[in-house]
């Protein structure tokens, strides 16, 4: 694998996350100082923080289901890549994402 295509690569998407972080606590710093209403600032908050918590469930939603596909490749003694081994992981990953649509929907 060619490491050196690895660091540019990840040392971008750190400085993206790190300026969406800025940009959120900045956005959220003029929301609380522009003096609205308590009951507006009180319920964005409460909406951004369920965001996050649908957002932890459905990544991990997903990276359960991807890691069972996995360990059925494994399982199943494929060792290269076909449309098989892609059809597999690409099934798991539809599969919990509408796991996790579906407990969106009974949670909310």
């Amino acid at each position: 694998m060619n490491f050196e295509l690895l660091i540019p690569i990840t040392f971008f998407i750190c400085i993206t996350y790190a300026i969406k972080v800025v940009m959120d606590s900045r956005v959220r710093k003029q929301l609380v100082s522009s003096n609205g209403s308590p009951e507006l600032v009180q319920s964005i908050m409460a909406n951004d923080e369920t965001n996050r918590r649908l957002s932890s469930l459905r990544w991990g939603i997903t990276m359960v289901a991807l890691a069972i596909g996995f360990g059925i490749v494994q399982g199943a003694g494929w060792t290269e890549v076909n449309p098989g081994v892609i059809a597999l992981l690409v099934g798991s990953l539809g599969l919990g994402n509408l796991a996790f649509y579906a407990l969106s929907r009974k949670l909310g």
